[in-house]
């Protein structure tokens, strides 16, 4: 795992996140997980970055998916709902996407232009 912190207007937020880093785990993600601790996400590191869009198929959890552009800063937040196969467009050139539980990036006021940092 690997902590990261959101800087927001309510303050800093630090999570520890479990890293998809091939392929193949980028593929399974969060896929059939049925609970998740708060302070627990996902990074999906994209390397080279670029534009990308999240489904939920097989997802149980509903999630927050934040959009990270190459400049840190969050460049949208999306809502994922269990098991859609609708897709979430990132929005923008992405460097990574972070998956929490649903509601965390409310909860803390996460919204574009925000901080993402070690």
């Amino acid at each position: 795992t690997v902590p990261v912190t959101f800087h927001t207007a309510k303050g800093k937020f630090t999570y520890q996140l479990d890293v998809a880093a091939t392929p193949g785990q980028q593929e399974c993600g969060l896929m059939y997980r049925k609970t998740m601790p708060r302070g627990v996400g996902m990074d999906f590191p994209m390397k080279p970055p670029r534009s990308v869009s999240f489904w939920m198929e097989n997802t149980v959890l509903p999630l927050d998916l934040v959009f990270v552009g190459p400049d840190s800063r969050v460049i949208s937040v999306g809502h994922g709902k269990p098991f859609a196969r609708d897709l979430i467009d990132s929005g923008g050139i992405t460097a990574r996407v972070i998956e929490l539980n649903a509601g965390e990036a409310a909860r803390i006021g996460l919204k574009p232009g925000d901080r993402v940092g070690p």
